[in-house]
């Protein structure tokens, strides 16, 4: 199993960019499904869950060729309407084929996803959304059944927000009899982004970037070409890099506006922010100031960026209160930090996370993908050496972090 050795104390300086966004790529590979012609994707980045993916809509018959920087995918031999359990198991995301294979072909089989070591996340409001458009659905043996002759437009209103709901059922819609409502939807940019290259595929959608999005159904869609958005979520990770560890970095191909609530924390804490239309430059000196802050629904503070956040106010000079409101069990690199020397005490969904002027090395052990990074980033801080062990979870959604680190004077090497 491959960990990383990080010997800290160096300050970044250089250039880093900045890979596609994995929660994009994700269900934009699963609209795939939705079309037979072809569809020409740029900018996905080479991850560990890009991979999975492929390797499922590839069993179900869909053709996904790389011609140099480009994936080209082509939805004419679809033929096997099923996510097994030993894929689906592995990364939840694998439930967006649902949505896609029910509207174009009348019926899906997908595999109920597994726990997740972050927390709950029901699947239950794609299903409520999808009975709305009609479609006939029982679970058995751990498996969703779905059947519809033709999905019929419909308004819906989910409990909650839910991204991958949300993209689901505007799959779906694209390809439903008449009109469909999505109200309380989400407003992420990976969510934007598809809606996107949907209305590129023929698509007609209404409120794109909104919670109201409507929907008119089209008979079939079309080919496209769609260069998947930058990574907000890696952006956010090399900003806290550099924050924690000091120095002058440019990011590059990535927007500032896509991650605005984390602009604002670390421009909070005293990071110097420039940005342009496809980089943002990163400057850090001296301890960072404490921060508060509260994940919630974009584009509120991302729960997906807390973790690399709370390892910048290990070190901040005061206490800040960090309060997770998303998911149950996202403090688990809290007592990874604190064998580094950070001093983060947790009540319920709040961490009190107050400063010591210094982290130590040691080893520690990642336990989900965001935790990873925060370790990494107290890591580079860290005086002496630091060792990650269960980088497989990095892997999922960095695209070779250390080698973009080391470009930027990070000592960090893979050990395998």
């Amino acid at each position: 199993m491959d960990k990383l050795l990080i010997r800290g104390g160096r300050r970044l300086a250089g250039e880093i960019p900045i890979s596609g966004a994995k929660n994009a790529a994700l269900p934009i590979l699963c609209a795939g499904l939705l079309t037979a012609d072809t569809l020409a994707l740029s900018n996905v980045p080479k991850l560990q869950d890009v991979a999975t993916m492929e390797k499922l809509l590839r069993q179900m018959g869909l053709s996904i060729e790389e011609k140099g920087a480009v994936l080209v995918l082509c939805g004419r031999e679809v033929s096997r309407l099923e996510a097994p359990y030993e894929m689906v198991k592995t990364m939840r995301a694998s439930i967006l084929v649902l949505g896609p294979l029910l509207a174009r072909f009348g019926e899906a089989k997908v595999s109920l996803p597994g726990g997740c070591a972050i927390g709950s996340r029901p699947v239950d409001q794609h299903i409520k959304g999808l009975q709305a458009m009609g479609a006939e659905i029982r679970i058995e043996a751990g498996y969703i059944y779905a059947k519809a002759k033709k999905l019929k437009g419909a308004r819906i209103v989910t409990d909650m927000i839910t991204v991958t709901g949300t993209e689901n059922l505007l799959m779906a819609a694209t390809l439903a009899d008449g009109v469909t409502v999505l109200e309380n939807a989400a407003r992420e940019p990976e969510v934007t982004d598809l809606a996107n290259l949907l209305a590129k595929m023929g698509a007609k959608i209404d409120g794109i970037g909104s919670d109201r999005l409507v929907v008119t159904g089209v008979t079939a869609l079309h080919g496209a070409a769609h260069s998947v958005v930058a990574d907000r979520i890696e952006t956010g990770t090399f900003m806290c890099a550099v924050a924690a560890a000091g120095g002058d970095v440019l990011l590059r191909n990535t927007r500032a506006d896509l991650l605005d609530a984390v602009v604002d924390k670390l421009r909070e804490a005293g990071v110097i922010l420039t940005a342009g239309d496809d980089w943002i430059r990163v400057q850090m000196s001296g301890r960072p100031k404490p921060v508060g802050f509260r994940t919630t629904e974009y584009p509120g503070f991302p729960t997906d960026m807390q973790a690399q956040l709370m390892a910048l106010d290990c070190l901040a000079d005061g206490t800040s209160r960090v309060t997770e409101t998303i998911f149950e069990n996202r403090f688990m690199h809290v007592q990874e930090l604190n064998r580094l020397g950070a001093a983060i005490e947790i009540d319920g969904h709040t961490a009190l996370v107050n400063g010591v002027p210094r982290l130590v090395g040691a080893p520690v052990m990642a336990t989900d993908l965001r935790a990873s990074a925060s370790l990494v980033i107290a890591g580079l801080a860290a005086e002496g050496e630091t060792l990650v062990d269960r980088i497989y979870h990095l892997d999922r959604g960095y695209d070779r972090m250390e080698v973009k680190l080391s470009a930027a004077g990070a000592d960090i090497e893979r050990i395998k």
